[in-house]
């Protein structure tokens, strides 16, 4: 299996993590002093962080679904890898893509022993401002696509 192949398992592995609504389970891929930084521009600082602060959103909210294509990356060295993906959300209790919710993410993991961990997941949201066609198409790709499990 490539480093970049790692990778992807451990990025799609946190996303179905959010689709169980399972922070022990997302925060287990973050490395001890990893940062996520969320949708919304919140920072998460730390496993712990990333654990607490994501139950609190689960007990609270019916969250939505994420759908992802991995877009590329690379091997910034034998124990570092960036991933480039483009996500959008299923609202909860819906069928189809909001594409206000679409973010472009950017994923940073360092190897750890044999263990992949985020060090750093970033999301941007994916607005294109003065671009509706490339909004649209990233769109109708991510609206193809089945929630991650």
């Amino acid at each position: 299996m490539t480093r970049l192949s790692e990778a992807e398992t451990v990025y799609r592995a946190f996303l179905a993590a959010w689709n169980r609504q399972d922070a022990a389970a997302m925060a287990a891929l973050v490395a001890e002093d990893g940062v996520v930084i969320g949708f919304d521009g919140s920072e998460m600082i730390g496993r712990a962080a990333v654990q607490d602060q994501l139950a609190t959103v689960f007990e609270h909210h019916a969250t939505g679904a994420y759908v992802a294509q991995v877009r590329g990356g690379e091997s910034l060295s034998p124990d570092v890898v960036l991933l480039r993906a483009a996500s959008g959300m299923v609202p909860h209790g819906q069928s189809e893509l909001n594409p206000a919710l679409s973010a472009i993410q950017s994923m940073v993991l360092k190897r750890d022993a044999d263990t992949w961990r985020i060090a750093l997941l970033q999301n941007t949201p994916a607005a294109w401002h003065g671009r509706p066609d490339d909004k649209a198409a990233l769109a109708a790709e991510l609206g193809a696509l089945k929630p991650v499990q």
